[in-house]
């Protein structure tokens, strides 16, 4: 969720095209407090006391699709974190289409993510089809 703002302004963009979009629930909260969640304890806390990764999977389930914000992290381009890669494996076996706004991360597990066959789309959210 570091990447808020970005999420907030691609949530409305997609809106704006005429898209029903899913984004997890604490983007609201977040937004109302910047230091939300900053430690790993705090983060522990509130993702299983408010059932965060069901959440998400649950909207995953009601998705079409789901598109991968994979900004740059920790120095790596397109990075995807644990969070962001389980959903992405949970969209696969439901056999739904994965969109990737920037190419494939070089990380431990690039094999799999390929694997998942994720539609890059290079920033450029035209690329994502209105079903």
């Amino acid at each position: 969720m570091q990447f808020h703002k970005e999420m907030a302004s691609v949530r409305d963009q997609l809106l704006a095209r005429g898209f029903k979009v899913f984004v997890p629930g604490e983007l609201d909260d977040i937004h109302k407090n910047e230091s939300y969640m900053d430690t790993d304890e705090e983060r522990i806390t509130v993702k299983i006391e408010y059932d965060f990764i069901r959440e998400h999977f649950r909207k995953i389930e009601q998705a079409d699709a789901i598109l991968i914000l994979n900004y740059e992290k920790k120095g790596i381009p397109g990075y995807i974190g644990g969070n962001t890669f389980l959903e992405m494996g949970y969209a696969f076996g439901l056999g739904k289409k994965v969109y990737l706004l920037y190419g494939v991360p070089d990380m431990d597990y690039k094999t799999e993510m390929f694997a998942i066959q994720p539609v890059v789309i290079d920033g450029d959210l035209s690329r994502i089809p209105l079903a």
